[in-house]
């Protein structure tokens, strides 16, 4: 018996015989799914092949469980799954299974795959139809500018995005100046999407790099705190002056632990 197949009987017995498992449905295991996710994700940024492949562990189960649950109702199986996404993959890869001939590089690959779904959608489709509404919302700009740009609609160069940055961060200020509190949200959306755009011209996920980000403060907060705390000093009551000190020197202590594979 192969893993799969071990798993697959796992999962046909959980439904029968643990209450817990037998009491969910796909509605239900949203939750865990996203979570499942996320966790494979920070797995990856770790580094782990250990960790990944047990996160992708708890992931597979997570589809194979719904899948069973769907299977119940006589809808389809895990097999059907399988089928429905070989298929696809075969049609979406004409210049790898098809006489089309190869394309030059990545970025007309995924130029004609839009190309490809856009067809398969039909007439009153649109190529957004795909960015689930469910992802976070910086992730879900960076994925809408990516499905415009390889439909054209895009800047000619990286010039083009970072002067709108500049004229929306301006706008902004402005906005800021009328202190009117619905226009200085409508900018700072504005100037969020237009960051999320940079980052696709410099070929870095937004997500990924907020995320590094929340990391590097987040890390350099604790040493700060730790700091204050070997000094006697209460943040909150601390000065500007103080606090300046210490974020400079957390910065420093933080980015030489980071250096040595000891830091966040």
């Amino acid at each position: 018996m192969t893993g799969m197949q071990h798993l697959k009987s796992v999962v046909t017995r959980l439904r029968k015989d643990c209450p817990w498992d037998a009491a969910q449905t796909a509605d239900s295991m949203r939750p865990y799914l996203l979570e499942e996710c996320h966790e494979t994700l920070e797995a990856i940024a770790e580094g782990s092949p250990t960790h990944v492949r047990e996160e992708l562990g708890d992931l597979l189960f997570q589809i194979l469980l719904i899948s069973e649950m769907y299977a119940e109702q006589g809808l389809f199986d895990l097999n059907d799954v399988a089928q429905g996404i070989a298929d696809k993959m075969i049609r979406r890869h004409p210049h790898v299974y098809a006489d089309r001939p190869p394309e030059p590089n990545a970025k007309s690959t995924i130029a004609q795959w839009e190309k490809d779904k856009s067809r398969e959608r039909g007439h009153g489709g649109s190529v957004l139809d795909g960015v689930p509404k469910s992802l976070p919302a910086l992730l879900r700009a960076h994925r809408v500018g990516e499905k415009v740009a390889h439909m054209g609609f895009d800047w000619p160069n990286i010039d083009g995005v970072r002067a709108k940055v500049d004229e929306e961060l301006a706008e902004l200020d402005e906005a800021l100046r009328g202190q009117d509190r619905s226009a200085i949200a409508h900018e700072y959306g504005d100037v969020l999407l237009a960051l999320s755009s940079l980052g696709r011209f410099l070929d870095l996920g937004p997500e990924q790099s907020l995320q590094d980000a929340n990391r590097r403060f987040e890390g350099r907060f604790r040493v700060l705190e730790g700091l204050a705390r070997s000094q006697g000093i209460a943040i909150e009551e601390a000065d500007d002056s103080t606090l300046n000190t210490l974020w400079e020197a957390a910065k420093v202590i933080h980015t030489n632990a980071s250096s040595t594979g000891q830091g966040e």
